[in-house]
């Protein structure tokens, strides 16, 4: 039976997007997995995200709080607010409560992946406030560590990322993930991918 990978995000602008596109990429060259993009529902009015200048969403299908249990394993990418996920991933999390009460995410492992506005904004602290999301679910924390090997220590370069998982700058909204940070996402998904089959087979 396949191992079912779920990427489950928020993406304002596009750029969180096109991370959880190359992860997807890279989860599916493992043999025996199924990986799913799904978007967090969205909950700012059309009037507001216009006048934000935030683009339609894509036809990636929404998910549902309940939906998450059918997965072996999940990776939540989001922007950050202040150091911070996104609201509107944080209240897909606050509806989480019944998967919760029943711990039907409790041993499942778990990634993070993201986007920040500038070098300071977050690339470190956004998906370390993140864990205790996933630590209060019981999910097991997968990071790729320095697994990326050189490109983790790219200098010359602007690159987002780090030992938690992938990530990009975002700067204006006008820059997107450059050729290293999608390999680095591409990197991620199929690093956990293995990962989370192994847990699977194992279990």
């Amino acid at each position: 039976m396949a191992t079912k990978i779920y990427i489950v995000y928020y993406s304002m602008y596009g750029h969180v997007e096109k991370l959880a596109e190359e992860i997807k990429k890279g989860a599916s060259t493992v043999e025996g997995v199924e990986a799913e993009m799904w978007q967090v529902p969205e909950t700012l009015p059309d009037e507001v995200l216009g006048k934000m200048g935030a683009p339609p969403k894509s036809d990636v299908p929404t998910i549902t709080p309940n939906e998450l249990a059918e997965a072996d394993g999940i990776i939540f990418g989001f922007p950050t607010r202040f150091g911070m996920m996104a609201a509107q991933f944080k209240a897909f999390l606050d509806a989480t409560g019944g998967l919760w009460r029943a711990q039907q995410l409790a041993g499942k492992p778990a990634g993070i992946f993201y986007s920040t506005g500038s070098q300071g904004g977050g690339q470190e602290t956004t998906p370390l406030t993140a864990i205790t999301q996933l630590v209060h679910h019981g999910m097991i924390f997968v990071p790729i560590g320095y697994t990326f090997g050189a490109g983790m220590f790219e200098m010359e370069k602007v690159k987002g990322g780090s030992p938690y998982g992938a990530g990009t700058f975002a700067g204006d909204g006008s820059r997107f993930p450059s050729e290293l940070e999608l390999e680095q996402a591409f990197h991620q998904g199929k690093y956990f991918a293995g990962i989370a089959k192994k847990f699977k087979s194992s279990s």
